[in-house]
């Protein structure tokens, strides 16, 4: 209400200053054709001259138009297609997400010359051929996608890239997945594909060059990335110690290995192989020392046992060890077996047995069993032997058995037969 008084007042306002104007600013028009001659007033006149203004420009307009019916019925024909296609297109992509490749498919390709986005079209139904089986035709709209569109290259090798992950063709998937990478070296999905292809081919030195730009843009998780670099060093160790000549690509690894795998037990142990098939085993010993000082594990103490080195410096060591873990029966066995290198028959005999009564174990009496062999006493041998054998036959499975030699000699018979 309020608007329509503010309006009714500024009306009057500039109908009375126009009133005004017009009395205070007196004059006519004069136009003489031949012997007649026009005579009006000023403001009248001016009137005329803009209401005569106004339709020339509208006939002007008109005339232009219908002077170019078929370039305008053009306009409206590509207008009219490029709304259906629209149309289609939506449908397609409805398709596609309901799971209606064949529907999906067909839309989407026969919409894609009359949309404006042709290379959706062809990206969208590429992928419903792909996901019926349809390979061949999926790469066909694949091409007609890359033509439709300049500069689409990327986007085209990103979805040829994931279509070939799909169908376990994981090298030509690789091999598109590099050239990518050189152009857009920080591309987030094109990162992700590498790490899938990556994993795919068991190609543990790219995945590991490929963590940090991975960890850098925030696409894997702290516990993610551990796990495959954890995995990805364990298998280049591996790979490389294969062949003993290779023990300083193996140091090499180690040394660019992140400081938080270097405590992981099963490299060290790993790492530790390497080093002993190297010759190295001097490093090995230095290794599984210190890692014994940051992190006590059974599997690092028993490896220290098996080294090759200065047995009676090893001993040493070891016996340190025990004053703080008096009870530890892997400790234990470990001395009994450096107290062998180091030819202390009775020591090793007693850290042995100690071993065996502070746990059992199958290992412990065979090397109770082959020591009192060695020193003559068969007896005793003879009883280690068969609590190593009674000890790891309760590690085995449980899987049926003849109860008489007659049911074995019965049965070889008939299968015999």
């Amino acid at each position: 209400m309020r608007k329509l008084i503010l309006i009714v007042v500024v009306g009057l306002a500039i109908g009375a200053l126009l009133g005004q104007l017009m009395m205070s600013v007196p004059g006519y028009w004069l136009v003489r054709v031949g012997d007649t001659s026009y005579q009006t007033t000023f403001w009248f006149g001016l009137v005329l001259l803009l209401a005569a203004f106004v339709v020339l420009h509208f006939l002007l307009r008109l005339i232009m138009r219908l002077s170019r019916p078929v370039s305008r019925f053009k306009g409206w024909s590509s207008r009219s297609r490029n709304r259906s296609a629209m149309r289609r297109t939506v449908r397609g992509l409805v398709a596609l997400a309901e799971g209606r490749w064949k529907r999906a498919e067909k839309a989407l390709v026969k919409a894609a010359d009359d949309s404006s986005t042709p290379l959706v079209n062809y990206l969208s139904a590429a992928l419903a051929a792909h996901y019926q089986g349809r390979y061949e035709q999926a790469d066909t709209l694949l091409k007609r996608a890359h033509l439709s569109t300049e500069g689409a290259d990327t986007a085209v090798g990103m979805m040829q890239a994931q279509l070939m992950l799909d169908r376990q063709q994981y090298e030509e998937a690789l091999a598109i997945l590099t050239r990518l990478d050189r152009h857009l070296p920080n591309h987030p999905q094109v990162l992700k594909q590498l790490k899938q292809a990556y994993l795919s081919v068991s190609d543990w030195e790219g995945l590991r060059r490929l963590m940090p730009r991975l960890g850098a843009q925030q696409l894997i998780s702290q516990e993610e990335r551990e796990q495959l670099e954890q995995r990805a060093y364990r298998e280049l160790i591996a790979q490389e110690a294969r062949d003993a000549g290779d023990i300083e690509q193996v140091r090499t690894l180690w040394a660019d290995m992140p400081d938080h795998l270097r405590g992981n037990v099963d490299l060290i142990v790993l790492y530790a192989e390497a080093l002993v098939r190297g010759d190295q085993q001097a490093i090995a010993e230095r290794l599984l020392r210190q890692s014994l000082k940051e992190h006590w594990d059974s599997r690092l103490v028993l490896r220290y046992g098996l080294l090759e080195v200065d047995a009676a410096r090893q001993l040493v060591v070891a016996e340190k060890w025990l004053q703080e873990r008096p009870n530890d029966p892997d400790l234990l066995l470990t001395l009994g077996r450096l107290s062998l290198r180091n030819a202390y028959w009775g020591k090793a005999q007693e850290y042995f047995e100690a071993s065996h009564r502070q746990r059992p174990s199958g290992v412990v009496c065979a090397e109770l069993a082959r020591l009192y062999a060695s020193l003559g006493e068969h007896n005793k041998s003879q009883l280690y032997y068969r609590q190593s054998v009674e000890l790891l036959d309760k590690s085995l499975p449980s899987l049926p058995q003849p109860t008489e030699p007659e049911d074995t000699l019965s049965r070889s018979a008939r299968q015999a037969s």
